[in-house]
C-alpha cells in the first residue's frame, strides 16, 4: 500500500473518528498537527449539522473543510461553499409519508438551525448531542426555511421501523440509513460522494490522492472516490463491502492507527 501520493484525508465522524462516547481522540489532533506540516489536508464528512462537527472540533475548526448534512453543505472557516436543498414541495411530502409511523422523530436539517416536533422529551434530550442549534415548532410544516436534509430517528432502529416506510421515495430523492438509528432523506445531489467530488476537482485531485473513512452506508458513495478507502472494524456491512481496505474500530484509534502509517 504506497500512501506517498496522498494529498487528502476525508473521515465520518459518528461510529468513525468519533468514539462511542462521541468525542475525538487527542492523539488524532496530535496526528493532525504533523498532517498540516506534510501540507495534507483534511476533511470532515458528517450527517451531522455543520455547528455540531465544529464543536467537536473546535480548535482546528478555522483550518478545514467541513462536509455536513451528508452532503448537502460544504464550508470553510465558516464560509459557504455548496448547499444542495430539498425542493420545497419535497419537504410536505417527506413529512407526510413519516406522520403516520409511531415512535418516530423528523428533523428539519436547515443551514444555521434545526427544526423539531416537541412530542417526546427523550428524543429533545439525545438531540442535543447531534444538534447545537435547533428549535422545537408547533408545525414543521409551516417551516419557511431552506431545507438541506430530512434526518428522521427511531429509537431502536432505522433500518427496521423507518426505511421500508420511505423506501419508495427513492423515486426522486435520496434516501439513506446513515446510522442505527437515523435515516436521512436529501436531494438527489445531496450526499457525500458528490461533496467530496465537488472538492476534488476544486483541488485538483486523483482517486490516489485521497484517503477515506466511513462505517455507514451514508459513506458509500465517497468511499468509492478513493483507491485507499478503510472501512472500520465495526462497519455496516454494505461498507466493509466496498471499502478497499479496513482498519480496527472507532473505540480502537482505527483512523488515527492508518494515519500513523500515512505519516
Amino acid at each position: 500500500m504506497d500512501l506517498s501520493q496522498i494529498k487528502m484525508v476525508v473521515t465520518d465522524m459518528d461510529g468513525t473518528l468519533l468514539n462511542s462516547n462521541h468525542e475525538v481522540s487527542p492523539r488524532f489532533f496530535e496526528i493532525y498537527e504533523e498532517l498540516k506540516k506534510k501540507n495534507i489536508a483534511f476533511v470532515a464528512a458528517s450527517g451531522r449539522q455543520y455547528h455540531s462537527m465544529v464543536d467537536k472540533l473546535e480548535s482546528i475548526k478555522n483550518e478545514i473543510l467541513v462536509i455536513a448534512e451528508n452532503g448537502a453543505l460544504i464550508k470553510k472557516q465558516g464560509e459557504t461553499l455548496l448547499t444542495t436543498p430539498i425542493n420545497k414541495n419535497e419537504v410536505g411530502r417527506i413529512l407526510d409519508t413519516v406522520k403516520p409511523l409511531e415512535h418516530v422523530h423528523p428533523v428539519l436539517c436547515c443551514e444555521n438551525n434545526a427544526f423539531v416536533g416537541g412530542d417526546s422529551d427523550e428524543f429533545i434530550e439525545m438531540l442535543r448531542e447531534y444538534y447545537s442549534e435547533f428549535e422545537i415548532v408547533s408545525d414543521q410544516k409551516q417551516v419557511d426555511a431552506e431545507v438541506l436534509k430530512i434526518a428522521i430517528y427511531h429509537f431502536e432502529s432505522s433500518e427496521q421501523y423507518i426505511y421500508p416506510s420511505v423506501k419508495h421515495l427513492e423515486d426522486g430523492l435520496k434516501v439513506k440509513v446513515s446510522g442505527a438509528n437515523w435515516v436521512d432523506v436529501s436531494d438527489l445531489n445531496a450526499h457525500k460522494g458528490y461533496a467530496l467530488k465537488k472538492v476534488m476537482d476544486e483541488y485538483q485531485l486523483a482517486s490516489h490522492e485521497i484517503m477515506v473513512f466511513g462505517d455507514y452506508n451514508n459513506d458509500l458513495e465517497m468511499l468509492e472516490l478513493s483507491d485507499f478507502s478503510f472501512a472500520m472494524a465495526n462497519a455496516h456491512p454494505n461498507v466493509l463491502k466496498t471499502a478497499k481496505y479496513s482498519t480496527s474500530s472507532n473505540n480502537d484509534f482505527g483512523v488515527e492507527r492508518i494515519l500513523e502509517k500515512l505519516l
